[in-house]
């Protein structure tokens, strides 16, 4: 499990601290192949075959810098990044909310939890095809691609979420 989310942190902080606002776009869903369908279906049975997860992780900014952290996830809707030091942020989520607490500026920052891209991971019972914030899926170099938005993103960030194939096991959370 501590390979399960290299990039995750980095991924969810860009996003989240990008903004929130404007609804994803509808999805048809019967506009899926079968073969995408069975996709989703696999990457839905994966997600929800866990209920908690501890795991270490690595994130890499857009300057390069990396930082380290543990990422704790309890489902349904918990979730703590607790970066190591000399970060100062700390990151949890709880009772549909999000908070980003700066140590180093003595702030916290509040989100709804509906405005980020961990509903993808948190929901108690997940079904990726029926998801509107999922815009695309693809079989791509040996595995599973999910293109996703976040259901209410100002700045149309995509969250894209990689799960390597045959054995089914995410491995990287990249936004754009």
């Amino acid at each position: 499990m501590r390979r399960l989310v290299p990039l995750l942190a980095a991924a969810f902080c860009a996003v989240l601290l990008g903004g929130a606002g404007q609804p994803a776009p509808q999805r048809l869903y019967q506009a899926y192949s079968d073969q995408e369908k069975a996709d989703l279906d696999k990457v839905s049975a994966y997600l929800n075959a866990f209920h908690s997860l501890k795991a270490d992780f690595t994130q890499i900014g857009p300057d390069g810098g990396v930082v380290q952290g543990q990422l704790v996830l309890q489902k349904p809707g918990q979730i703590r990044f607790e970066y190591r030091p000399p970060s100062p942020i700390l990151i949890v989520a709880t009772g549909g909310s999000v908070y980003v607490k700066n140590a180093r500026l003595n702030t916290v920052d509040h989100y709804d939890l509906s405005d980020t891209p961990l509903g993808l991971l948190l929901n108690e019972r997940v079904d990726l095809k029926t998801n509107k914030a999922v815009i695309g899926v693809a079989e791509q170099n040996g595995a599973i691609v999910v293109r996703a938005r976040t259901s209410a993103n100002r700045n149309n960030s995509n969250i894209t979420l990689v799960f390597a194939m045959p054995g089914i096991e995410l491995r990287q959370w990249d936004s754009a």
